[in-house]
């Protein structure tokens, strides 16, 4: 009978034979490095890899000499070559890099290493991010390359250069190196907190310098998630944003571009959840975010529309919102078929709230929803619609009785519990078990 050789002995013989394959290529090359300065390691690098063979070194012989070795030793000889195999890949690409004449533009001025996430610094110098975040984060507040003191630490990502080295490094067999994803992007300095003060300064000032600083504002709240964060440390913040746009202000209409970038500068606040109650309870906010919907670019409309839906995502804001005369407008806005997408998703989360309803039954939003279901072809826009009429029905009896004529007339809910979303279904057949219930009791009465 033949031998054949267990699979424990096997995989030994392999890993054996890799372990010291690997061992010797470490080995050698560092006698190779040593022997060309040019291409040395640093020396952190060469003493990690050194102590990684010796602990290589003492695994293999373990696994060579005793029996009874445990399979920890044979895990931790794994993640020693992994971690030898790592430095080996590292050295190659550094090699291949190193032999191509590589754009300055491509290095970072810090590192001198192709850059993976390039930034555009406060004075319009780019750098990687890893580098200029550590450098800003050591308290430093001056261009490292050019020693000039920053006005702000916010840092822009270089889509062009990034675009430009992936491409180069495509065309030269090199892999485009990975950005680092750990960032903290609420890091706040008091340089930022001074550039905002400054900025917010500019909003009592002329109207090109509110103009300015308006835009400036409105960039750095959407790129910024620590820029957004500034504003909740203080209450007056945002009725210093606001000032252009505050009542008796100005006789005239508020300059249409400036209104744009403070209508979305809030819209973008209130995407940070620490700044929902801040921004909604200001009562400046909701007035001129209602007032938006009606004048404005259509920029404006919808961004104020926007703001809105994400304020309205606190339970506390949509009592507000509610007491505003928001409704009246969006349910008008809706009837004259303006923003509709937008607005009915305002409206079905306002519609969660006694006061908002009571409105909306009021402002004859019922046979309006129900158009909306019968004729629109967006399915988002019917789920919205039958969400609003399940509150409203089962908030109002007399609404019920209206929407119940008509079912009757044209069956448009029946048909929507058939064909609707999920969410639609279910709200629609919510609402017919509802009306044949009250047509049941009606009726044995």
């Amino acid at each position: 009978m033949s031998y054949q050789p267990s699979c424990e002995i096997t995989f030994l013989g392999l890993f054996v034979v890799q372990s010291f394959n690997l061992f010797y290529q470490f080995h050698f090359q560092d006698w190779s490095f040593m022997a060309n300065p040019e291409a040395q390691e640093t020396d952190h690098s060469r003493n990690t890899v050194f102590e990684l063979k010796k602990e290589l070194q003492r695994l293999v012989k373990t696994i060579l000499d005793e029996d009874d070795y445990g399979m920890h030793v044979t895990d931790e000889a794994l993640r020693v070559l992994s971690c030898l195999k790592e430095f080996n890949l590292k050295k190659s690409h550094s090699l291949s890099v190193d032999c191509l004449d590589v754009p300055e533009v491509f290095r970072c001025p810090i590192s001198g290493e192709i850059m993976a996430d390039p930034v555009v610094l406060a004075n319009g110098l780019t750098f990687d991010r890893p580098c200029i975040e550590k450098w800003l984060n050591e308290g430093n507040r001056s261009c490292p390359q050019t020693h000039q003191v920053l006005s702000h630490t916010v840092l822009t990502p270089n889509q062009l250069v990034r675009e430009i080295i992936s491409q180069w490094c495509q065309e030269h067999g090199i892999e485009l190196p990975k950005a680092i994803q750990d960032i903290d992007e609420d890091f706040i300095t008091d340089v930022d907190r001074s550039y905002l003060t400054s900025l917010l300064e500019k909003m009592s000032s002329s109207l090109s310098d509110q103009k300015e600083a308006a835009k400036e504002l409105r960039l750095l709240t959407k790129r910024m998630p620590s820029f957004r964060a500034l504003f909740s440390e203080s209450t007056d913040t945002i009725l210093q944003l606001l000032n252009p746009l505050s009542p008796g202000r100005a006789d005239t209409d508020p300059d249409p571009d400036l209104q744009e970038d403070l209508i979305t500068t809030v819209l973008n606040l209130s995407i940070h959840d620490n700044n929902k109650k801040l921004v909604a309870e200001d009562p400046l906010v909701i007035p001129l975010l209602i007032d938006s919907l009606k004048t404005g670019t259509i920029e404006t409309r919808r961004n104020a529309a926007a703001a809105l839906f994400t304020l309205s995502a606190l339970d506390s804001n949509k009592l507000i919102i509610g007491k505003s005369g928001a409704v009246r407008v969006i349910v008008g806005k809706i009837i004259n078929h303006t923003l509709v997408d937008e607005l009915l998703a305002i409206l079905s989360m306002l519609s969660s709230h006694q006061i908002a309803i009571e409105e909306m039954g009021e402002l004859g939003a019922v046979p309006c929803l129900l158009s909306i279901i019968r004729e629109s072809t967006c399915e988002r826009n019917k789920e919205n619609c039958v969400a609003i009429l399940y509150n409203i029905c089962f908030n109002d009896r007399s609404k019920l009785r209206e929407i119940g004529a008509e079912e009757n007339a044209n069956h448009t809910l029946s048909r929507l519990a058939q064909d609707g979303t999920s969410r639609a279904k279910r709200k629609a057949n919510a609402i017919l078990e509802r009306l044949n219930k009250a047509a049941l009791i009606a009726h044995t009465a």
